[in-house]
């Protein structure tokens, strides 16, 4: 029995019959699962959730998820699930029924429970579901889920640029990785894993630049360990740099990007 697989077991022991279909994405689809890679998986349910089945929900992903740090088993665990009649047929903004992934422990833990909202992250995950191709329960993706236009997907993960920022010093490897993807992404039109993207990235960075998305790159791989303090410096001038590229797609979009 696998992590992902506990998460499936989960969902199913919680929602039951409402479940129309449960699928993974993120690394899992984009090249196979790295050393520091969540465990990715969105279920597409009937009806909206019951607070019993969100409380479920949450203490069972609690439970599942781990820190996924170097040498304990447990990955972190990213859980969605949204309402078929809210992502099929497409639009946007779509609603995301429930969340949670190892950023919200700290609040989950206080109390919160993850709430019904519009979340424009829905775009890029369910496109990734689409590449995937795989079931883990239910029909194929693409008998459940509409595929996102293009415009609505550059328009998600611009807006999502924001968010990374304010994290990029608390969660720098993710948030640099993230960037890098939306740059590429942006540029080809073509979705890869984060290590994919970095190799895309680092070319095209100013070579001041570069240690630092390699850094990030070289600990999603397991390759060194996690240690900013080196380069802690020149993290945000290598994000301001990724941000500036991205300046000319975020207007056309009507997006406006802050300094990096």
């Amino acid at each position: 029995m696998t992590q992902t697989d506990d998460v499936v077991r989960l969902v199913h022991h919680v929602l039951g019959v409402e479940v129309v279909g449960v699928y993974p994405h993120g690394s899992a689809v984009l090249g196979g699962l790295r050393p520091r890679s969540d465990i990715d998986v969105l279920a597409v349910v009937r009806r909206r959730l019951t607070a019993r089945q969100r409380r479920a929900l949450l203490d069972g992903a609690l439970a599942l998820s781990g820190s996924g740090e170097p040498g304990r088993s447990a990955r972190p665990v990213e859980l969605t699930v949204a309402v078929h009649g809210d992502v099929r047929p497409w639009r946007y903004p779509p609603v995301c029924e429930f969340q949670y992934g190892e950023w919200l422990r700290d609040s989950c833990l206080r109390g919160e429970v993850p709430s019904r909202a519009p979340s424009a992250d829905l775009a890029p995950l369910i496109t990734m579901v689409l590449l995937g191709r795989v079931s883990l329960a239910g029909p194929p993706p693409w008998e459940v889920l509409n595929p996102v236009p293009r415009r609505d997907l550059e328009h998600a993960m611009l807006s999502g640029v924001p968010e990374l920022l304010a994290e990029l010093m608390s969660d720098t490897r993710n948030a640099l990785l993230t960037l890098a993807r939306i740059w590429m992404t942006l540029t080809t039109g073509e979705i890869g894993s984060k290590d994919a993207a970095a190799d895309w990235a680092l070319p095209r960075l100013p070579a001041e630049h570069r240690a630092v998305l390699a850094h990030a790159r070289a600990v999603y791989l397991g390759l060194e360990p996690e240690r900013w303090e080196p380069l802690l410096a020149r993290v945000r001038p290598c994000a301001g740099q990724v941000v500036r590229a991205l300046e000319r797609p975020a207007a056309a979009h009507g997006v406006r990007l802050p300094p990096g």
